[in-house]
């Protein structure tokens, strides 16, 4: 059975729970919402151990062109050793597909201003619909203002404080606002990375959006130093967040900056502890001061520190030294996954 929207329901929940003890098939029935389920405190039961939740990203860009979209496991199966071959796109054509995004009907419309029009009802669904599901809110407008400041510093550290004089706000409200654009699958924090081996690191979080056409048309009226290149990013940690949902390797997003401005715009750590680092850059070109701080985390972290990328709008594939490499950003869809090892 298919229940859609099943956060409206949650009374639901028990009968559920009482089928499914009286019958343990599994697939009996399938839950879609659009929200995290589990994480609504309405819930009278959480179904622990009866359920098994699937996050459902837009598409990816390899889902779109049909690619592989290997590019996480084949990371921590050959560090460095990646290659991908010049495909032809330039920053103009990431761009492009930065800001169609992946909702299906996004895609599907190749006409700018249709395009908008869907974004503008999906904005008006999010604030009339979605949130008022899942929480109590009585000024609407104030979630709408904070979802257009975080487009417009997209994969920015977040500072509360600035945040909350900016919407005329306590921290704690905006803070819990936070939370429910979280709780309805519109951006996730990318928790800041620490460890022993580097002091003094900066401990604030990034927002990053599900859907970078999404965050783009918010932000499409800002003007913003560094926007475009946050988006980017954002695209990147977009497509990187899509391939953890099926990738056999286990493993956890951070960022990294540290209090003289080293820094690494995401780092990805398995359960044994081994970094991936990579930094996005939107030129066509990379300088050695691109990899100041992924030279940083290889020289602190050893052996821990299986390679690290720098992924930019060129085409080249060039080594930048012991365990450091540039790749074109479409490496992220077009590389090949190992064989896993549960094939036969």
């Amino acid at each position: 059975m298919l229940i859609d929207e099943v956060q409206r329901v949650p009374d639901l929940w028990l009968t559920m729970k009482y089928l499914v003890d009286q019958d343990p098939r599994p697939g009996q029935f399938l839950l879609t919402g659009s929200a995290r389920l589990l994480a609504m405190k309405e819930l009278p039961d959480s179904l622990v151990g009866r359920n098994q939740t699937i996050e459902l990203w837009p598409l990816s860009q390899g889902e779109i062109d049909s690619a592989p979209d290997g590019f996480v496991d084949a990371c921590f199966a050959h560090g460095p050793d990646i290659t991908a071959v010049d495909l032809g796109l330039r920053k103009r054509d990431y761009f492009d597909r930065m800001c169609r995004g992946g909702f299906p009907e996004a895609v599907r419309r190749e006409s700018p201003k249709r395009r908008r029009d869907f974004f503008d009802s999906y904005f008006a669904d999010i604030i009339n619909r979605d949130v008022k599901q899942v929480a109590d809110v009585r000024r609407a407008s104030e979630v709408k203002h904070l979802i257009s400041l975080l487009a417009g510093q997209v994969c920015g550290l977040v500072n509360y404080s600035a945040l909350a004089r900016r919407l005329d706000l306590n921290v704690h409200t905006v803070q819990s606002y936070l939370d429910i654009l979280e709780l309805i699958f519109l951006v996730r924090r990318i928790p800041a990375w620490s460890s022993g081996a580097v002091a003094r690191t900066v401990s604030a979080p990034k927002i990053a959006f599900t859907d970078t056409g999404f965050a783009g048309h918010v932000a499409g009226g800002q003007k913003s130093d560094g926007l475009d290149g946050g988006l980017l990013e954002n695209f990147v940690v977009a497509e990187i967040g899509k391939q953890a949902t099926w990738a056999e390797e286990r493993f956890e997003m951070f960022h990294f900056r540290d209090r003289r401005q080293n820094e690494v715009d995401l780092m990805l750590e398995d359960w044994g502890g081994n970094i991936i680092g990579i930094e996005v850059k939107a030129g066509e070109t990379v300088r050695k001061d691109d990899l100041r701080g992924l030279e940083l985390l290889r020289d602190r972290l050893g052996d821990r520190f299986l390679a690290g990328f720098v992924l930019y709008c060129g085409g080249n594939s060039l080594s930048f030294g012991d365990r450091l490499r540039c790749l074109p950003i479409s490496a992220l869809w077009t590389t090949e996954a190992p064989p896993s090892q549960f094939d036969y």
